[in-house]
């Protein structure tokens, strides 16, 4: 199984959007590591897009829900609703039961719907009464958040944050991309893109699941990827500004995360092992969620990218 079964998802997907490339690589890298997604961005930006022409390109079935203040924890889960028939109670299953979810502005729900999605994110089985259902074998959240419009939120706690494997943050494009999609809209419209005739099937991918497990990782690099982490927690060792500047570090769930996605970035480069650049290209959308500044580095405007680049470049490489 070479990383080149993935070209027509990459093709298909290359059809729909415009860029975004390292957007397109963090929902790959997801989908290789069996992880859920969290999508941050401002409006416009092609963030349902992209899972959208994720999810035809892949085997299995796709939902998208709207979060809402409204919404309710049984509006994703299912409830049980009384067959008078055959007097008793039968469970009708809620969104959660496809194999894709778009949680889209997961932030507009109450707490309690953002939990119950994040349990099923981490436990892969929802439970209604007494009884548990497990959740497909193939089951991915792709959550989409506006960074700037608060008016209606509900702020995901970072503890509920660290269920996500990975936060991308989709950008503006160049000026030479935004012409390219305003092309690309007008060969829409007239011909809208189909399906592909040949979705990536569920065996196919757990296969690439399986080969990315066992790329090489060497033992030399668990040190790497845990004195990172590491650092996050005691960053005084390292620097004082980075002291000064974050007030959480990560949790062990980062160190899970960067072996993960480090081993499927590098199968998705075609390498045969695991080199510290990998674990570089994938630090900042595994940490970036996963810590806490203080209100002096906001002060001073250092953002979290800024502090993950600074660490990446203290932390020696054994």
């Amino acid at each position: 199984m070479t990383p080149d079964v993935l070209t027509p998802v990459r093709d298909h997907i290359a059809s729909r959007i415009i860029g975004q490339q390292q957007f397109v690589d963090s929902m790959l890298v997801c989908l290789l590591s069996d992880g859920h997604l969290l999508v941050e961005g401002m409006p416009g930006l092609a963030k349902t897009t992209a899972v959208k022409a994720l999810a035809d390109a892949v085997e299995g079935d796709f939902h998208r829900i709207q979060f809402t203040p409204d919404l309710l924890p049984s509006d994703l889960i299912g409830t049980d609703i009384y067959r008078h028939e055959k007097g008793e109670f039968e469970f009708r299953q809620g969104p959660l039961f496809h194999n894709i979810l778009l949680a889209d502005e997961v932030n507009r729900a109450p707490a309690k719907v953002q939990s119950a999605l994040l349990e099923a994110m981490a436990e892969h089985q929802i439970t209604v009464g007494q009884r548990t259902y497990p959740l497909p074998p193939l089951f991915m959240v792709l959550a989409t958040q506006n960074p700037v419009e608060q008016e209606g939120t509900y702020h995901l706690p970072e503890a509920q944050l660290d269920r996500f494997l990975m936060q991308a943050v989709v950008t503006y494009p160049s000026r030479a991309e935004e012409l390219r999609i305003l092309e690309l809209d007008g060969e829409q419209q007239q011909a809208p893109p189909a399906a592909p005739q040949h979705p990536l099937s569920q065996a196919d991918l757990f296969a690439m699941r399986q080969a990315v497990a066992g790329l090489y990782l060497d033992p030399k690099l668990h040190h790497y990827i845990v004195d990172l982490v590491q650092a996050t927690r005691h960053p005084k060792l390292y620097d004082a500004d980075l002291a000064r500047w974050c007030r959480f570090g990560a949790s062990p769930r980062a160190s899970i995360a960067l072996a993960r996605c480090a081993r499927a970035r590098a199968w998705l480069d075609g390498d045969e092992f695991v080199a510290p650049h990998h674990i570089q290209l994938v630090a900042p959308e595994i940490l970036r969620h996963r810590l806490l500044l203080t209100f002096e580095a906001e002060a001073e405007g250092i953002t979290t990218d800024e502090f993950i680049g600074r660490l990446l470049n203290l932390v020696a490489i054994p």
